[in-house]
């Protein structure tokens, strides 16, 4: 306490009158004057590193190597000061922590669980003064919920003077409306001034609200209830209300750089150009106009075939009609890091092949268009205007090289096509995705095999109407065991036992689909007491067990090709497929698989002639051996050549595609696997975006539906694209590297390729950056290119990244 002053805090106590020696809480100006000595004490980085308020200091940093030197340097400070911060109350070097009440992140800002909690907990009040209390709380987070007022108006009528109390169901509704949307209030993302900010206004015949927001997430939600002369407000006077309010709200985000205004109010598109004004009009749009903006007009869904019609795209004619704040690009050029010397230097005369017009910059024909909003909105109209049609990146670009002119255009139109939703979701899959992984060659026969069904059979006199089929994955010996459709695991089990463990022993690995069968409890626990691993392939996709299909697909031509017109007949004939099957050669090992299990080929019809026998039939124990061992290993050298041969052919135009946990992806509605999704032609052929609970391998993850489809969340590479938000700001960056579809600095004549510049005089770079008067010359030409091109690279190099900031909370004790 300042000398002379302490009789002013006096206080009374048993032992009598007491004075304060430093200054204590409740004091009329205790806080303003605490909030000067902390302003005054980090006033050199308060806005770098440090946010204060009262007693809580906010240390933020990108690293921990900074967070660190950030921390000591306002420790020192309170040192020096004589301020002591209470260690109990610190937090250090979190990226998540509760301040002024918010939960503050590197994703952004939300709503404090423990306010959550008693919310959520919170009983239907039974009296004014606790509806005052919820409303008081409520308010408090009144910025993560859209439309706060009007949804609270019912509880704002009973706090009320004079009013009393009154409990009905629209104050119960709002109440527990309320109570559901703090519950599960959004993140506030943290504003980003190199981005641009949108705003979205509305209004009722009770409220108006509006959200601000980037890249389509919310910073933040304003509501106001409408009272007095406000609520009788016509429709038109609303809508510009709310605008007003938002803009009166938000005012220091907005100033300092254009940003896009969304509406659905179609009176609002005429706001320049109405000729009659009442005063109130009047002052609202004069203080609107002090705004660099543009506003995006949404027209209605009901009128389709009127929107498509109206987007007629004629440059300069119609935009108007659209975009209000378009001529603002007049005033974009001077200060535009692509056009500012271009659109200078034309002043006068035409430069190259710029000129100006009517106060606009044109590259021959093409208006060219500074960085801003505006850049976005003309490739998202010539991309999916109501006459676009959404094509691809060609006819995009073309038609954006008829109209406009910017550098890395192309680059752009590229971005926005591939992060466009509706394409995505409505157009097929023409590009496979994931390498062809073949599974690895087995080292002996039937120690690895694979295992399907044929289903769909005529019934036969005993009764079967499909065929289990048993493939080994090294010789190709296939067996054809006819069985039930309805034979379950344990059935199933008893045939494989019966008619493979017999006469091969047990497997060491089986591969099949993901039949409820090979799926189920008992068929799990059966092989892994043996010992056998089970490999399953991805749901809806026969590629992964190819060898069965292939062997299934030769089963049944050779059973048409041997029944002629009793159809079930065809377990009668299983035997004599088997046969022929075994017998013959295979083309990827060039041996039989009877061959390659027994050491020997088959006697067959044609080995009853009279000729010699074959060296292989020799009883000779070693030298069949042998023999057996050369097949083996000429067989494994065939199947690895086949491997890599199809492996080459397989993996032509494709790319590899790796997802990890965590990442969203689209999934391909193949037509087998979601036949109620493609019922029709006209429905969309992707859906998304899903998470990544897990990546199986390279070429399968496993996907999380959220409750969507019932289907198994197992999916192939090849039904995935990656993801992407269509959400970010899509202008170019000016220090982006990248290939140029046009250079802006060329600004040589059209009988001067730039293949034939030749360097004629040496110039310091500050000369190079120089734009003479008049044409350049080559050399000059070549010169300020090379200038320009380096300083680019040398900005670049000074860009630093975003990284996520590290945060630390002080909470400060009054000085002893």
């Amino acid at each position: 306490m300042k000398e002379g002053d302490e009789w002013k805090t006096a206080f009374k106590t048993k032992q009598g009158l007491y004075e304060w020696l430093v200054m204590p809480f409740g004091l009329t100006n205790a806080p303003s004057t605490f909030m000067r000595l902390m302003n005054h004490v980090l006033r050199k980085h308060i806005g770098v590193f440090v946010v204060v308020y009262f007693d809580d200091i906010l240390v933020y940093s990108k690293n921990l190597e900074d967070h660190v030197m950030h921390l000591r340097l306002v420790l020192d400070l309170l040192r020096k000061e004589k301020l002591y911060a209470n260690f109990k109350k610190c937090t250090f070097c979190t990226d998540n922590l509760v301040f002024l009440g918010f939960v503050v992140s590197a994703d952004g800002i939300k709503v404090d669980e423990e306010k959550v909690k008693a919310i959520r907990e919170w009983p239907s009040p039974k009296n004014v003064s606790e509806v005052r209390s919820f409303h008081g709380l409520a308010g408090f987070y009144r910025r993560f919920v859209k439309d706060f007022s009007t949804i609270a108006a019912p509880l704002t009528e009973v706090i009320k003077k004079d009013v009393g109390f009154k409990w009905e169901a629209a104050q119960e509704g709002a109440f527990q409306t309320l109570k559901e949307k703090l519950t599960n209030s959004p993140v506030l993302i943290l504003p980003n001034f190199m981005k641009t900010f949108e705003i979205e206004c509305d209004a009722s015949g009770l409220g108006i609200g509006a959200v601000l927001m980037q890249d389509h997430k919310p910073i933040a939600f304003f509501s106001e209830k409408l009272g007095g002369a406000t609520l009788n407000y016509p429709t038109y006077d609303k809508e510009l209300y709310a605008l007003v309010r938002a803009l009166q709200t938000w005012q220091h985000y907005l100033w300092p750089k254009e940003f896009v205004i969304h509406t659905d109010h179609e009176s609002l598109k005429h706001l320049k150009g109405q000729q009659k004004l009442n005063k109130r009009h009047a002052r609202w749009v004069e203080f609107i106009e002090t705004f660099p903006y543009v506003i995006k007009y949404k027209k209605g869904k009901d009128n389709v075939v009127a929107d498509a019609l109206s987007r007629r795209y004629v440059l300069l004619t119609s935009l108007d009609a659209r975009l209000l704040g378009f001529e603002q690009i007049k005033d974009l050029y001077a200060n535009d890091s692509d056009f500012s010397k271009i659109f200078q230097s034309c002043e006068k005369f035409a430069f190259g092949k710029y000129y100006r017009h009517d106060g606009y910059l044109f590259f021959e024909n093409r208006l060219c268009v500074p960085h801003s909003s505006l850049r976005e909105l003309f490739l998202r109209e010539a991309h999916g205007g109501g006459l676009m049609g959404h094509f691809g990146v060609a006819k995009t670009y073309k038609v954006m090289q008829e109209h406009f002119h910017w550098p890395h255009m192309k680059r752009d139109v590229e971005r926005l096509c591939e992060r466009c939703a509706t394409c995505k979701q409505a157009k097929a899959k023409v590009q496979p995705h994931g390498l062809y992984t073949p599974l690895p060659i087995p080292l002996h026969p039937w120690n690895d095999i694979s295992m399907d069904f044929v289903v769909g059979l005529p019934r036969t006199r005993t009764g079967k109407d499909s065929i289990f089929v048993v493939v080994d994955r090294f010789s190709k010996m296939a067996h054809f065991i006819p069985c039930h459709k309805t034979d379950d695991a344990s059935h199933v089990a008893s045939l494989f036992f019966r008619e493979v463990v017999r006469l091969h022993g047990i497997p060491k690995t089986i591969v099949s689909d993901r039949d409820t069968k090979f799926l189920s409890y008992f068929w799990k626990t059966l092989w892994s007491k043996l010992g056998t691993r089970l490999l399953f392939s991805t749901t809806c996709h026969p590629q992964s067990d190819g060898q069965t299909e292939v062997v299934n697909r030769t089963l049944s031509t050779l059973l048409r090709v041997l029944i002629k017109k009793n159809l079930k007949t065809w377990e009668d004939c299983l035997p004599h497929v088997e046969f022929a099957y075994n017998h013959s050669v295979h083309s990827a090992t060039k041996f039989s698989p009877f061959e390659i299990v027994y050491g020997f080929k088959p006697t067959s019809p044609l080995d009853l002639m009279p000729l010699p026998l074959s060296e292989r039939s020799s009883l000779d124990g070693k030298k069949k051996a042998d023999l057996v061992k050369q097949v083996h290993k000429k067989a494994k050298e065939n199947l690895e050549a086949r491997t890599k041969l199809y492996e080459k052919y397989a993996n032509k135009g494709r790319r590899e595609v790796i997802f990890n946990e965590g990442d969203q992806v689209w999934v391909h509605l193949r037509k087998e696997r979601f036949p109620e999704e493609r019922s029709s032609k006209l429905m969309p052929r992707i859906d998304g975006p899903f998470k990544v609970l897990k990546r199986i391998n390279n070429n399968a993850y496993q996907l999380d539906l959220q409750g969507k489809y019932t289907v198994n969340g197992s999916f192939n590479v090849s039904d995935l694209l990656p993801y992407f938000a269509d959400n970010s700001d899509l202008r170019s960056n000016p220090f982006q590297v990248g290939e140029d579809d046009e250079t802006t600095t060329n600004t040589t004549k059209p009988h001067e390729p730039e293949e034939q510049l030749v360097a004629e005089e040496q110039l310091e770079p500050e000369e190079a950056l120089i734009v003479p008067a008049g044409p350049l010359t080559r050399s000059r030409s070549k010169k300020l290119n090379q200038a320009i091109n380096g300083l680019l690279k040398e900005l670049d190099k000074k860009q630093e990244d975003v990284a996520q900031i590290s945060l630390v909370m002080i909470t400060a004790e009054g000085a002893r």
